[in-house]
C-alpha cells in the first residue's frame, strides 16, 4: 500500500513540476520578447491618434490584448509570376511590440521572432518558405506586426508623428498620410483611411529605404464581443514613390482569429 502510494504521489509531484515548468516557460517566453508600452497607463492624444483607436474598436478593447493569435494560408509570390502556398501561426504582443511567425515545411518547424526591432530564429530553427527576393523574413514579420496593431504602433514615443492634412488618392481610396521620423520600429508612414478612419496601408522601412515594402490590411473585423478591430486579409508589396504600390509579393489570408486577455 505505501510503495502504491509513494509511486501515486510520485506521479503528481511530476505533473506538478511539468505544469510549473510550462507556465514558468511561457511567462519567461512574454518576457522575453520585448519591453513595450503599459496598457495600464497609456493615454491617447485627441486627434487622429484618438481616431484611429476608435475605428480599430477603442482603447479599451486593445488594452484588455495581451496577444492576437492568427492562422493564414500563405501565399508568396515569385517575380516569374510564380507562387507557393503554405501556412503560418502568428502571436502578435500589440504592447510589446513583437510578433513571433512559426510554421512547419518538410525540413521541420521553424520559429522567426521579431521584437524591439530586432529579429532572431530563437529555436535555431534555418528551415521555412523560400520568401520572395523582395522578402526577407524580419520583413514579413514586422509588415505583419505593423499592420495587425497599428493603433498601438502610433504611440511609440520614440518616433514623432505627422499626419499631412491633405489627402492623397492611392488606387482609388483616400489616405491622409501619418509621417513618423524616427522610432524603434520600421513603419515610415501610416496611411489613414479618409471615410474609414483606419490605418489600414503602412509603409515599412523594414530593410532600410532601398527595400521599402507597402502592407495593407482588408476585411476588417471585430475579434469576440468588444474585442479590438483587425484585419483578416493582409498583402504586402514593393513600395514606390509616394505611397504607390509596385509588385505584390504575399497575400495572407487568416482562417482563425483569436484574443488572449
Amino acid at each position: 500500500m505505501s510503495t502504491r502510494l509513494s509511486e501515486t504521489l510520485g506521479v503528481v509531484l511530476a505533473a506538478v513540476l511539468v505544469f510549473a515548468g510550462c507556465e514558468q516557460s511561457q511567462k519567461q517566453s512574454e518576457e522575453d520578447v520585448a519591453t513595450g508600452l503599459a496598457p495600464e497607463t497609456v493615454t491617447v492624444p485627441s486627434g487622429f491618434t484618438s481616431d484611429v483607436f476608435e475605428a480599430a474598436g477603442g482603447l479599451e478593447a486593445w488594452k484588455q490584448t495581451r496577444k492576437l493569435q492568427f492562422d493564414g494560408v500563405v501565399t508568396l509570390y515569385e517575380p516569374d509570376g510564380s507562387f507557393y502556398l503554405t501556412e503560418q501561426h502568428y502571436d502578435v504582443y500589440p504592447w510589446l511590440g513583437a510578433i513571433d511567425v512559426s510554421g512547419r515545411e518538410s525540413g521541420g518547424e521553424y520559429v522567426w521572432r521579431l521584437s524591439g526591432g530586432q529579429f532572431s530564429e530563437p529555436h535555431g530553427a534555418t528551415v521555412g518558405p523560400k520568401l520572395p527576393s523582395n522578402l526577407e523574413r524580419s520583413c514579413l514579420a514586422d509588415a505583419i506586426l505593423a499592420i495587425a496593431t497599428a493603433p498601438v504602433r502610433l504611440l511609440d514615443t520614440s518616433g514623432q508623428l505627422d499626419r499631412q492634412e491633405t489627402a492623397i488618392r492611392i488606387q482609388g481610396r483616400w489616405y491622409f498620410p501619418i509621417n513618423k521620423t524616427g522610432g524603434r520600429t520600421g513603419a515610415s508612414v501610416f496611411y489613414q483611411g479618409r471615410d474609414s478612419l483606419l490605418v489600414d496601408m503602412i509603409r515599412v522601412d523594414c530593410a532600410g529605404p532601398a527595400k521599402s515594402v507597402v502592407v495593407r490590411g482588408y476585411d476588417y473585423q471585430q475579434i469576440e464581443r468588444q474585442g479590438p478591430v483587425v484585419p483578416r486579409k493582409i498583402e504586402i508589396f514593393e513600395a514606390g514613390a509616394e505611397g504607390t504600390l509596385q509588385k505584390r509579393l504575399a497575400q495572407i489570408d487568416c482562417y482563425r482569429t483569436m484574443q488572449a486577455k
